[in-house]
């Protein structure tokens, strides 16, 4: 503890002076707007906006360089938000849980209470985890030191064995989704074996599926294919004005203290393993507000605000956890923070020791640079969202032209090909089916997300230690909670005496909607039966989940066909935690138009890829919303052509001039 002494005091003092300068607190401020503009849109990360300032810092000074970067990747996570709660679109990976409750939080009028929810709790989670970098760099090092591949495959593990908590009443349905996920997540060439799975000849797949369109596949499209289902606002009735919902957020979010307590700390501690991205930290901080709230399995999913404060207060405390290793180990957590440690190195900070004694002030500065951004990040965030709020009340011809164009580019970050546009059509069709016949999306991204690391180290653990890695301390820890988690339906049903109760129905009950089963039990037992062919290594992970699968789903169908209806029972065939809200405008519809009505949806997105194929992107953005807005919802001439002509030279000004991304090849 002699870390914590007056000289500390005083680097700390110093290094909050050297930040609150004008000529340093300008960069901040100019970073945390950077920040939250590209939180606002979908699919690009902090990894871009550090590709794009970096360059600019080599020359700065240092206190004010960094002031600049750590502002902007700050609160990427706090206006990410705004899309995921008025739309659906997650604007970040880390916000794909929060769209769970802040949308229907959104379709009952509570938009402002919502994103007020989220900015607090976003603040309150950005100083914890400010706080607990400050106190645990000279602490944290043996604790860093002591994890190798064993726990932090126990903790992939601990995390997969959330898709009991995120998939309701439908605990088997859960597990057949998180492994398709992570056996799409296997398709690519096998890092320890060279093998090529699944990759059927195709360039593209040789790298694997990039995770960006198939989060915006699996969660988005589905939302805005809902929205023009309804063919409505998102929002039809407003409850609270927008100063009262958000001074009500406000309130709802200091009322949980303890919950953003427990997730801020969650989220920082979750942040000091490297490889643990957001997209796995939101869905844990889920999981466990799901578990630990009063009554959350009746209210989660349908517009509880814990549901948004959760995995808010987790993802901006991560960012500060995720800072431990790097300063004490030089151990970037992922693309983002190798290029933030690059310019650390230029500017002649080496992570280590020096960085907890001669160059502690610096470190400091770090540490109020996050807090100062989270701050100014969350006012600005306050002062903006009572027009945001207002959008949702827009007619669907005004939303749907403007998203989809932005998905389209965001989708297109993945590898820049495309392929990306392809996998995200795939992934929409599959989202949107999924959440017609409620089974639970998250568990396919945590599998996605997780099941690429847990073969990884799952590898290099048994090759290293053989099976007495099982048998480390922190990893028998780590198995036992995740058994526990895991098993806890199973456990509840039992003492409910559920199970007991259980009787054969008399009649096959296979209906048209069961096909979805027959679906993945299909996709696993083809890959099942396709990969025995491969080296030992490359295919042990693939016949072990798709085995899984295989007897999860056949489970599932059976227990559903000839026991009890599907909206019942333990052994999980009734409806899981799904992006649904009862009572949603598009159930009263007939099935054949709501058919018709998606297909026509998708067929939009197809003649968007055709128009594009043939002469770019930026020449068809107008022409489809025009398009579009003329023939599906009858807007005027001029509103059509107003709203074509901004929303290209919003494209074409951010990401053509201003990020230079390249855009997909065309004929002409």
């Amino acid at each position: 503890m002699e870390f914590f002494n007056d000289a500390t005091l005083m680097a700390a003092g110093h290094a909050l002076s050297t930040i609150l300068q004008f000529n340093r607190l300008i960069f901040l401020v100019f970073g945390v707007m950077v920040g939250l503009a590209i939180g606002l849109l979908p699919g690009i990360g902090g990894l871009t906006g550090f590709a794009l300032l970096v360059p600019f810092t080599y020359t700065m000074d240092p206190y004010a360089a960094f002031a600049m970067l750590l502002g902007m990747a700050s609160v990427i996570t706090t206006s990410d938000v705004i899309p995921a709660v008025l739309f659906g679109v997650p604007g970040h990976a880390a916000s794909q849980a929060t769209v769970l409750d802040g949308l229907p939080m959104t379709k009952r009028g509570e938009a402002s209470r919502a994103l007020s929810a989220c900015y607090t709790s976003s603040l309150l989670g950005g100083l914890i985890g400010a706080l607990m970098l400050a106190v645990s760099l000279p602490l944290v090092r043996p604790f860093v030191l002591s994890i190798g591949t064993p726990e932090m495959l126990g903790l992939t593990i601990f995390g997969v064995s959330m898709v009991a908590a995120l998939s309701g009443n439908a605990p088997l349905r859960g597990v057949v989704a998180a492994c398709f996920g992570i056996l799409v997540g296997m398709i690519g060439t096998n890092v320890e074996t060279g093998q090529m799975r699944w990759t059927g000849g195709i360039l593209y797949l040789q790298d694997g599926i990039p995770l960006v369109p198939i989060i915006l596949g699996i969660f988005a499209l589905p939302e805005l294919c809902e929205l023009a289902i309804r063919r409505t606002a998102i929002a039809e009735n407003v409850q609270f004005s927008s100063r009262e919902g958000m001074r009500q957020g406000v309130i709802d979010s200091l009322r949980n203290w303890f919950l953003v307590l427990r997730c801020g700390g969650l989220g920082a501690l979750l942040g000091v393993v490297p490889g643990i991205t957001g997209a796995v930290t939101d869905w844990i901080a889920y999981g466990h507000a799901l578990q630990t709230s009063k009554n959350a399995k009746l209210t989660f999913t349908t517009g509880d605000v814990r549901g948004v404060i959760a995995p808010e207060a987790a993802n901006n405390a991560r960012e500060g956890g995720s800072l431990v290793p790097m300063l004490s180990f030089g151990v970037p957590g992922g693309a983002a923070q190798a290029i933030l440690l690059g310019a650390m190195m230029v500017h002649g900070f080496i992570p280590g020791p020096d960085m907890l004694t001669k160059h502690l002030d610096f470190t400091y500065s770090m540490v109020w640079s996050i807090a100062l951004a989270n701050i100014f990040g969350a006012g600005l965030c306050f002062l903006l969202s009572g027009q945001f709020a207002r959008i949702s009340t827009l007619r669907y011809t005004l939303i749907l032209p403007v998203i989809m164009p932005i998905i389209y580019v965001g989708a297109f970050q993945g590898s820049r090909s495309w392929g990306d546009l392809f996998v995200l059509l795939i992934a929409g069709v599959i989202g949107w089916t999924m959440k017609r016949l409620k089974w639970a999306r998250p568990p396919v991204i945590l599998g996605l997300v997780l099941g690429v690391l847990m073969e990884r180290y799952m590898t290099i653990s048994f090759v290293r230690y053989g099976t007495d890695w099982v048998t480390r301390p922190v990893v028998m820890v780590l198995l036992a909670l995740a058994a526990l988690v895991f098993f806890r339906p199973l456990f509840n049903a039992l003492r409910s005496g559920e199970l007991a109760r259980m009787r054969p129905s008399g009649k096959i009950a296979f209906k048209l909607e069961d096909l979805a089963y027959v679906f993945f039990i299909g996709i696993g037992a083809y890959m099942l039966v396709t990969s025995q062919s491969w080296l030992l290594m490359a295919r042990i992970g693939p016949t072990v989940i798709a085995s899984i699968l295989v007897i999860a789903g056949s489970t599932s169908l059976l227990y559903k066909v000839f026991f009890v209806p599907a909206k019942t029972g333990a052994a999980g065939a009734g409806g899981g935690i799904h992006m649904d809200v009862s009572g949603d405008h598009g159930e009263i519809l007939p099935n054949s138009v709501t058919l018709r009505r998606a297909a026509k949806f998708f067929g939009w997105f197809v003649a968007f890829l055709v128009c594009m194929s043939l002469i770019g992107m930026i020449p068809t953005v107008p022409i489809v919303i025009v398009a579009y807005m003329r023939l599906e919802g009858r807007e005027s001439w001029k509103l059509s052509l107003i709203l074509a002509a901004c929303v290209t030279a919003l494209i074409y000004g951010v990401f053509d001039q201003i990020i230079h991304i390249p855009w997909p090849s065309s004929l002409f």
